[in-house]
């Protein structure tokens, strides 16, 4: 089945607008205007609008495609708090202004929170193996963690894994395993151990590097990584959730290698893209998903 999900019912977030590269949300009471590259249409709104609204606005250093610098209105803080709920799920996230552009969550991501958390819970075993690589700032981990997962979070930056661990303790939750290693290293000897997950998630970068310089390269690295996720995974009760946000990366190329690799173990899958509705009516693409499971989502 090939989906688009977008973002619902959250109070905290909006995509007011989008278009000529830009961006502009509201997270909690804040308006952010930032760079993004696949809005390539022209605004809903009036530039007028645009510099009223936004508390925040992100400029590109000269000769950086993600650097750069913000431009803060008075009252604007460099870091906040926003409330996400779903169902019994409630969740608080620490938000911040980097110098990439980034705030600290990515909201298209909200259907796969939910995905998580409904399969997380309908698992058969009483506290599932969940091991989430790329892990972030935490979102994917936090659900997978309220709906009773024992949580593996792996992420190469460990400024992020603190990030996360504020997040997790906003939520009221505790008791995640944090880990700070490049996440080939650590699937190549889990293998080697023979450890297994009910739950495995992936939100891998198009290029990154890990804590002592190891490359990743996404159409490098991809396929053997979701080789080692098969050996990671367990053989009968299971979910496997991957991510893809690379411009001109088709969700074929998940189709493919996720059939190829896993063969029947692909049931109740799901694949498609992400976006987010602008108050325009536009679908922003914000990436490509590939998610299966063992068991039925109920809801």
């Amino acid at each position: 089945m090939y989906s688009f999900l977008t973002t619902e019912n959250w109070a905290d977030y909006e995509l007011v607008d989008s278009g000529n590269f830009e961006k502009l949300e509201r997270f909690g009471q804040y308006y952010i205007a930032r760079p993004e590259p696949q809005a390539i249409w022209d605004k809903h709104l009036p530039e007028q609008e645009w510099q009223r609204m936004a508390n925040a606005v992100f400029t590109r250093d000269k000769g950086s495609q993600e650097k750069g610098q913000w431009k803060l209105k008075k009252g604007m803080p460099e870091q906040w708090f926003i409330d996400y709920k779903y169902n019994d799920l409630k969740l608080r996230f620490r938000l911040g202004l980097s110098s990439f552009k980034h705030v600290g969550l990515f909201p298209e991501q909200d259907s796969n929170w939910k995905f998580i958390y409904d399969t997380t819970r309908n698992l058969k075993a009483p506290q599932p193996k969940v091991l989430n690589m790329f892990a972030y700032t935490g979102a994917a981990t936090l659900a997978a963690k309220a709906a009773g997962a024992d949580v593996t979070h792996l992420d190469s930056i460990k400024q992020v894994n603190f990030w996360a661990r504020d997040n997790m303790e906003a939520s009221n939750l505790d008791n995640v395993r944090w880990i700070v290693e490049d996440a080939m290293k650590y699937a190549r000897r889990e293998v080697k151990r023979g450890n297994k997950y009910n739950g495995i998630i992936l939100d891998p970068p198009s290029y990154g590097r890990g804590p002592n310089g190891e490359k990743w390269q996404l159409e490098d690295e991809l396929n053997e990584m979701i080789k080692l996720c098969r050996e990671l995974l367990d053989g009968t009760d299971y979910f496997l959730l991957i991510n893809l946000y690379s411009m001109g990366f088709s969700a074929l190329v998940l189709d493919n290698l996720m059939r190829g690799t896993f063969g029947d173990m692909v049931k109740h899958e799901e694949l498609g893209e992400l976006y987010l509705l602008d108050g325009g009516e536009r679908k922003l693409p914000l990436g490509t998903f590939f998610r299966f499971t063992s068991v039925g989502r109920k809801i």
